[in-house]
């Protein structure tokens, strides 16, 4: 208990301090703007004209592979405590439904949601695998209070759960709602928990340590259906339009938001699948975040006013909070060394 109230203290004093000698004011805009320079971001494309969600099994090939990719780095709560923060009087917990597949949280990263849609006189079963579409300029990135999320070289948006407070901003200006946040786990735990964040947000990070490695995705290799495809974003989006005009059909993903590396090519109209989707959810009264609709043209807040004043707004938090993480991680090397040392 003495060591977590003095790297509090500490915190506090060597953030105040950082800020107010450097200045530092490091916010995810910077960090966009820094990855609009690099070349060689990957993208994909979902074809929905050819995935059937696998339909002969029971979880999609594409679920189960990014599950069994990602299983080490899925939350592990201890639920005696779990708390509100304030002035919260609720905390979000999927720790009792992790093999929950039907929609994102915070152990399942992907998930492939299913409709049905009339369409020229027919009507259309539709299966949409959903996760974070990696966007070219992402809100979540501009607008993370907290500098926890970046974008890299390879076009990967990633949360870093070591800096991530689970303050949920990211998830209010994502036009999906995609990162789920899950209680309990995070650095706020170790800070002050009862008026410090709410976990730490979760989503699919595009498999950036196999793409650094010159590899694809798990859920690329893992489809039977070949529904997914994997190159360069300029590639995919070329594709994807050849591929729409292929089937008379439609290209999602290359407007919305300002622009993403998923290209959905279907040939049925998105309009009727985003219908159809929030349909679904009123009927089932399921409106809480985790099953994404898909708006068209949906804005980008970074280009707005409101969105520039909020980023600028935070700016200084951000500036803070990038400071004290530096410190907390300096404390954490300094006592690793320093315990190391004792041992030798």
């Amino acid at each position: 208990m003495q060591t977590n109230e003095v790297s509090r203290r500490e915190f506090i004093k060597r953030s105040g301090g950082a800020l107010a000698v450097g200045t530092v004011i490091l916010t995810g805009t910077d960090k966009v703007i820094a990855a609009d320079k690099k070349m060689d971001e990957k993208g994909t494309i979902i074809d929905l004209s050819i995935c059937d969600g696998c339909a002969a099994k029971n979880t999609p090939e594409c679920v189960l592979a990014c599950r069994t990719k990602n299983a080490d780095k899925f939350p592990k709560v201890d639920q005696s405590e779990l708390k509100p923060y304030w002035p919260q009087k609720k905390f979000e917990d999927w720790s009792d439904q992790q093999d929950n597949t039907k929609r994102l949280t915070p152990y399942n990263w992907t998930f492939v949601d299913q409709v049905t849609v009339e369409h020229d006189g027919k009507s259309e079963e539709v299966f949409v695998p959903r996760r974070c579409m990696h966007c070219d300029n992402p809100t979540c990135a501009g607008l993370c209070p907290f500098s926890a999320i970046e974008k890299d070289k390879n076009g990967a948006v990633v949360i870093n759960e070591n800096q991530c407070m689970g303050g949920a901003k990211c998830r209010d200006v994502c036009p999906w709602d995609i990162p789920q946040r899950q209680a309990g786990v995070g650095i706020y735990m170790n800070l002050a928990p009862d008026y410090l964040g709410g976990g730490v947000m979760f989503k699919c990070d595009f498999c950036a340590d196999l793409l650094a490695e010159g590899k694809q995705p798990a859920c690329v290799t893992a489809c039977p259906k070949g529904a997914i495809s994997f190159g360069t974003k300029q590639e995919m989006k070329d594709l994807a339009y050849k591929r729409a005009n292929e089937i008379s059909g439609y290209v999602y993903g290359d407007k919305e938001n300002g622009g993403t590396a998923t290209f959905y090519v279907s040939k049925v109209p998105y309009e009727k699948i985003d219908a159809a989707i929030k349909q679904s959810k009123k009927d089932s009264n399921d409106q809480k975040p985790g099953r994404p609709t898909m708006e068209v043209d949906a804005e980008n807040k970074l280009d707005t006013l409101s969105g520039m004043a909020l980023s600028a707004a935070i700016a200084p938090v951000a500036g803070l909070a990038a400071a004290g993480f530096a410190a907390y991680n300096k404390m954490k090397g300094q006592k690793k060394s320093h315990e190391q040392e004792k041992t030798e």
